[in-house]
């Protein structure tokens, strides 16, 4: 090593801005440990298997240790080695043999390659309270410094999609492209391909406005996968709050400069862009985990420990620990990732996965937690779509409906109760306010519909085909005799399980698929739609594809006639939610008389035409009407509304039911927008009054023609999100 030529050229640098960051002459180093007596920065030469110089940083301020090298630049391969004591009975894990990852590293190159080595403690033995002396660096991925100050190709500003006109499209970088032959096939499967004018003109075409990215930063394949030749698939631990994953570049040296294209493209297409993170634990696992940044920086800092014996970590997350985001570093580290998403990559909303361990405390779960108001004040990410799944599995994790205003969550209980419903298993009661944006769980504290993010099917589970396909999960593939995932589906597969031939089978299948698109995109709320269901996509009954990176999770273009179909089904549906703005009001649904113009905002009515009445609500009643009226007050502001009237019908049971189409003021006829039980494009007209064969498990959507016109929109009236 090269130890007398950097040791010359050493400075004290500064405690700020945290990372490696080179500023056109040099670049300063900086680590935060509470609790470490040395930190040695690591060089390495360009292929990451020799160490040419090892430096102590000669400074320590404000518990950071930094040092200032003029001669490095961007592209350098570096880490550290932390000294401290090994004392895991007391949470300290320092261990200097184990080469660490910089938690600000912008970037990553090369592969974790599982070896004994990579733990702290001697792993053979299985004891965590040894100590290991070998050196893990031959086994580990390097950092890089990277040029932050390199510009992306040129985009227009973000979106800025208001919230109540939001349709999210959930993707994997990988996932999306792997099998599209219109994608050059060295971009298959990274953020070029990804960017590709192949993939954003059929993501733009479908009529959404967001892309919800499941998660691109560094992450970690779980040993117990890779000795089965499986891998981590979904992502869901990371190791690099900074770094897009590697993994996804076509050239890996340059993951930064191609994510930054891909936020880019995406833009001048008119789409946000968000990430899927997940600050709640690392790839660090338990006390038995390996070694690889955090535990061998500041394990008592950087972790939730047992207070009572801090040689265990608290596991709220199922995954072996949990970010402690209650240290103000750590949450300062956390904000720092956010904000360097926001402004640097110009991303423009977050997804936090599991989200309640993000708010945890000393007394549990905490809507006031610092970390959530700094997200809802600050003002970079104050800016940005925060969107909250909100349970984790600690005690008191869910937690839906429950974080504060500003924040958007994901409903499970839409899922199950429109799923339950179109299966025949639940009443009009169960899915009535979940087509209102669960305004039993979100109309409070001045938050909107859109707080509430509807989903029928995502990553995790089935996908909408196999949820009128399958019955029982199929996890066979993942190597645990389909003991994992969650066995509770609510799912019906119209007779047979899995493909078959039958024609009446096939038939059903296929509306049934409609009616749960539809149902998605004409609710309240936020629609979230999974990549694929749009035209039909499969994952075989896996319902816990998360090690899977093959066809079972891949999205399959050759859709054939029953996906080009759905898929041209399912642009309609969208375009119909963008059109009529009763479909994604700003305003919950009440159902109260606006007496100034004597029309309810909403109604529900009778198969007979009538209003529903209280004892209508029975278990047994399966149709409904929903009326929206357009006329209805749309603010607070005294004024009519300018909207188009809409009634949404949806009837599961198994036979026919005539429905009466029902009266309203200054009504003339109603026009039929959309049937599930004959898709294609009709738009008849029908008499108020008169009668409408609502199909067996069926949806329709008609419009109000009135005898006069509505009045104009006002251009210059602002709504609360502009």
């Amino acid at each position: 090593m090269n130890m007398m030529i950097r040791e010359r050229g050493l400075q004290e640098g500064s405690p700020h801005p945290h990372g490696a960051l080179w500023d056109g002459r040099g670049t300063n180093f900086t680590l935060f440990s509470a609790h470490a007596t040395k930190v040695e920065l690591c060089l390495f030469d360009s292929t990451g298997k020799t160490e040419t110089a090892r430096i102590a940083l000669p400074e320590y301020t404000d518990q950071i240790f930094h040092g200032y090298l003029p001669e490095v630049k961007p592209g350098q391969l570096y880490g550290y080695r932390v000294h401290g004591a090994y004392e895991p009975a007391q949470g300290h894990r320092f261990n200097p043999n184990k080469l660490l990852l910089d938690p600000y590293a912008r970037a990553h190159f090369g592969d974790l390659v599982w070896d004994a080595a990579l733990f702290g403690y001697n792993m053979e033995s299985g004891d965590d309270l040894s100590f290991d002396e070998r050196d893990s660096a031959p086994f580990m991925p390097k950092c890089i410094v990277a040029d932050t100050h390199q510009a992306g190709e040129w985009q227009r500003k973000n979106p800025r999609h208001k919230w109540s006109d939001t349709v999210i499209y959930e993707t994997h970088v990988r996932g999306f492209t792997k099998l599209n032959t219109g994608v050059p096939e060295e971009l298959r499967g990274t953020y070029e391909g990804l960017a590709s004018k192949e993939s954003i003109r059929h993501i733009k075409d479908l009529g959404v406005t967001a892309v919800e990215l499941l998660p691109i930063h560094t992450f970690v394949t779980d040993k117990f996968l890779t000795d089965k030749n499986l891998t981590n698939f979904w992502g869901y631990n990371t190791i690099g709050f900074f770094a897009p994953d590697p993994r996804y570049s076509a050239d890996p040296l340059s993951s930064v400069q191609e994510f930054k294209n891909m936020v880019a493209r995406f833009h001048d297409a008119g789409l946000e862009v968000i990430l899927d993170v997940v600050y709640n634990h690392t790839a660090e696992g338990n006390e038995r985990g390996p070694t690889l940044s955090f535990k061998g920086i500041d394990n008592v800092s950087y972790y939730h420990l047992q207070p009572d014996n801090p040689r265990y970590y608290n596991n709220d997350t199922g995954t072996g620990n949990t970010f402690n985001l209650a240290h103000p570093r750590v949450m300062g580290m956390v904000v720092d990732s956010l904000r360097y998403w926001v402004q640097e990559m110009h991303i423009d909303g977050f997804r936090f996965d599991l989200a309640s361990s993000l708010a945890r405390g000393p007394q549990g779960f905490d809507k006031r937690s610092a970390f959530l108001q700094v997200c809802s004040t600050d003002p970079v990410l104050s800016t940005a779509k925060l969107i909250a799944e909100p349970w984790d599995i600690g005690p008191g994790g869910y937690q839906v409906g429950n974080f504060p205003p500003g924040w958007a969550e994901w409903t499970d209980r839409f899922r199950d109760d429109v799923r339950d419903f179109w299966r025949g298993q639940a009443s009009i009661g169960s899915i009535t306010s979940r087509l209102c944006a669960s305004e039993d769980t979100f109309n409070n504290d001045g938050r909107r519909p859109w707080s509430c993010i509807n989903f029928v099917s995502a990553h995790d589970g089935f996908t909408m085909k196999d949820v009128v396909t399958y019955n029982e999960k199929h996890n066979e593939a993942n190597g645990e005799n389909s003991q994992d995932g969650n066995s509770d589906n609510r799912s019906w597969n119209c007779g047979v399980e899995g493909p078959t031939e039958d024609e009446a089978i096939l038939e059903l299948r296929s509306r049934q698929n409609r009616n749960l698109m539809a149902t998605l995109l004409f609710s309240q709320g936020t629609p979230m739609i999974l990549a694929g269901d749009e035209f039909g996509r499969s994952s075989l009954g896996n319902n816990n594809a998360y090690c899977q990176d093959n066809e079972i999770s891949w999205v399959n273009w050759d859709i054939g006639d029953y996906g080009d179909k759905l898929l041209t089904f399912t642009k309609r549906c969208v375009a119909l939610r963008h059109k009529y703005p009763v479909l994604r009001r700003n305003r919950f649904y009440t159902g109260e008389l606006d007496q100034e113009h004597g029309v309810h905002d909403v109604r529900w009515i009778r198969p007979d035409g009538e209003d529903e009445r209280q004892e209508d609500w029975t278990d047994y009643a399966k149709c409904v009407g929903m009326l929206m009226d357009g006329r209805a007050q749309i603010h607070s502001v005294p004024q009519q509304g300018d909207h188009a009237t809409v009634l949404l019908l949806l009837n599961a049971h198994f036979e026919e039911i005539d429905f009466t189409l029902p009266d309203e003021p200054d009504g003339k006829e109603w026009t039929l927008l959309l049937d599930t039980n004959d898709p294609e494009e009709k738009r008849e007209k029908f008499k108020i009054g008169a009668t409408y064969e609502l199909g067996p498990r069926t949806l329709s959507l008609f419009v109000l023609n009135t005898r006069h016109p509505a009045p104009e929109p006002d251009p210059k009236r602002k709504t609360v999100e502009e």
